[in-house]
């Protein structure tokens, strides 16, 4: 039986991931979860990043506005690649602990977001129980965003990642293998994440509270900003997108 992506404590998947050159989302996903949230705006000072990996995404937001920025991660490694390769006087860069962000207080984030979290973790508790606590730590009228793989458009080839097998359905929960692409054409990462629809999503933050649900599904409008002739990009929507906010 294949098993989930050991990101705790496997540091060549972490450096593998660092490498995969993540140019859809920059164009497309994380484009529309920094408006979604409002990064940018006055009322947006402080900035949770939950789940930040090698601190791409958390890199981005600290150049593209003024707020503080929380980046948060379950794996050591992946906090050491972060503070070792995107230090940054306005980045905080934190371990979770069992999931829960101890270090923070009721009502004290402007903003929060989870890239690539929910595929990654298989027990859907745990997905409440992380909702949950940011919803703790969001002040009222704050939003929350979650941008995964589009479960609709699993096992479409896209420009530098598939996920999911092409002609596969796959059920809620489900182990599904990702290959990322590698810098020069070396042999992709291979990740196993879980496939969640975007019911779940809908679910998962509505149970937590969150109020103002939006889903967004962004394409691709410019075509030669990716290398392939004809990228999957402008006709399949790559990301799954959802916001709500709290009361």
């Amino acid at each position: 039986m294949t098993t989930s992506t050991h990101w705790h404590s496997t540091a060549s998947v972490a450096d593998r991931f660092d490498a995969y050159d993540d140019l859809p989302e920059r164009l497309m996903g994380y484009p529309a979860v920094f408006r979604a949230l409002g990064i940018g705006t006055p009322d947006v000072r402080t900035v949770l990043d939950y789940g930040c990996g090698p601190g791409k995404v958390a890199a981005r937001i600290a150049d593209a506005c003024l707020a503080g920025v929380v980046a948060a991660d379950v794996s050591p490694r992946m906090l050491e690649i972060a503070r070792a390769h995107r230090p940054h006087p306005r980045i905080d860069y934190r371990q979770i602990d069992s999931g829960k962000l101890t270090f923070l207080a009721d009502d004290s984030i402007d903003a929060a977001m989870s890239c690539y979290v929910f595929i990654n973790v298989g027990e859907l508790p745990l997905l409440h129980e992380i909702a949950a606590e940011i919803h703790r730590v969001l002040r009222p009228g704050a939003r929350y965003a979650v941008l995964d793989t589009n479960p609709d458009t699993t096992g479409i080839r896209f420009s530098t990642f598939r996920s999911g097998e092409p002609g596969r359905g796959y059920a809620c929960g489900e182990r599904r293998r990702v290959l990322l692409d590698q810098p020069d054409g070396g042999e992709p990462l291979e990740l196993v994440d879980h496939h969640w629809p975007r019911q779940t999503y809908l679910d998962v933050l509505t149970d937590a509270g969150f109020v103002d649900l939006i889903v967004e599904e962004p394409l691709l409008t410019d075509p030669s900003a990716l290398p392939d002739t004809a990228p999957a990009e402008t006709i399949h929507p790559p990301f799954l997108i959802v916001t709500g906010a709290k009361q």
